[in-house]
């Protein structure tokens, strides 16, 4: 498992758009999951220790954020065939044992994440209203270990200044997961 930080914030890169089935039944898009006031878009997956040990802040900051006018999607795009774990009936299970407040989309193809450069899990991207990049770093403190309970909300605190002004901080904390597991090119 290789540890990979995210790069830094490309403000006002523009969201690329989507087509992908989630677990609900349904396909979603950035039309379908965005707010009235932004769009934190989330690259996890199931097996990942970084992404397992702060699931329960995701889904806790993306119910707040809701109320905030901020929609949110999470995208697996790792390869299963080499991730059991990261499996579409695993995502069908962790989304319904979690009751995920948002989308949880496979993109099977990649495509996705190359389109967004996505590094690793989890990786966050954080839009405004207008889907222009304003956030790109940590949830909190956590590593493969959640952090004490009382550390700040990174991405809570910048998505919620995203929310009430349409931009992010310009000091950014880069977050750090395990490397999209990408398919062999054979």
């Amino acid at each position: 498992m290789v540890s990979t930080p995210t790069p830094v914030c490309d403000f006002g890169w523009k969201a690329v758009d989507f087509d992908l089935p989630g677990v609900d039944g349904r396909r979603h898009s950035l039309a379908s999951a965005r707010g009235p006031n932004g769009l934190l878009v989330m690259f996890i997956c199931n097996h990942c220790p970084y992404v397992k040990a702060v699931l329960d802040r995701i889904v806790r900051d993306t119910h707040e954020l809701k109320l905030l006018g901020i929609g949110s999607i999470a995208i697996m795009s790792n390869d299963p065939s080499e991730y059991p774990e990261d499996s579409w009936d695993n995502m069908v299970k962790l989304a319904r044992e979690l009751d995920f407040p948002f989308p949880y989309v496979q993109d099977a193809t990649q495509a996705v994440a190359r389109a967004y450069d996505a590094v690793c899990t989890p990786d966050f991207f954080g839009f405004n209203g207008k889907l222009e990049l304003q956030y790109r770093g940590r949830l909190d403190e956590s590593r493969k270990e959640a952090a004490p309970a009382d550390v700040r909300r990174d991405l809570f605190e910048a998505m919620r200044e995203v929310a009430l002004t349409g931009q992010g901080p310009r000091a950014q904390i880069p977050g750090i997961g395990c490397s999209i597991k990408w398919k062999s090119e054979h």
